[in-house]
């Protein structure tokens, strides 16, 4: 089993894909919280800003440099964050589409780019982005033992700073309240 999974992980390498750790029910207002590589090295800083009125995560790199700000938008009825770069500016708007009866259908409106679906499980963490039906990115516990822990595989021609502050906010939304 251990070896079979190895190979995978191997075969996914060999395709480009890049990988990143993620814990489980990862941010909540004042914590601060590590991205880590599948090598164990730390990538980037997810900080829960403290004394806001409302929920701000802001995107660090492994340095402290300020790359995104992930915010939740107040008064509105759909579930939704939206991401910003260092300077305020949109750069994509993550929210709950239509409700399916088999899972949960999540919509990440990129502003200079391809929108993106997200199709699958979120408060198991199974699900996938995608677009134009090809998936670029898979969320997955399956690839990690360790308790709270699962993996972000990556498109090697996704940017990675997008697609993880969109996971950071799916994780915040679909765990609301838990």
């Amino acid at each position: 089993m251990r070896g079979r999974r190895q190979e995978r992980r191997e075969e996914r390498h060999g395709e480009g894909r890049v990988h990143y750790r993620m814990r489980q029910r990862l941010v909540s207002i004042g914590d601060d919280y590590w991205i880590e590589t599948d090598s164990g090295e730390r990538a980037f800083k997810v900080d829960g800003k403290a004394l806001r009125v409302r929920k701000t995560l802001v995107f660090e790199d492994a340095d402290g440099h300020t790359l995104v700000k992930i915010r939740e938008k107040m008064l509105r009825i759909k579930d939704s964050m939206e991401i910003e770069d260092a300077d305020g500016h949109r750069l994509a708007m993550v929210k709950k589409g239509l409700v399916t009866p088999l899972r949960e259908r999540w919509k990440v409106d990129v502003e200079d780019g391809p929108d993106l679906e997200v199709h699958g499980n979120l408060v198991d963490h199974e699900y996938t982005f995608s677009h134009d039906h090809d998936t670029v990115a898979t969320v997955s516990k399956q690839w990690f033992r360790v308790a709270d822990t699962y993996g972000v595989e990556i498109a090697p021609d996704q940017d990675p700073v997008l697609i993880l502050a969109a996971t950071v906010a799916l994780d915040s939304m679909a765990h609301q309240g838990r």
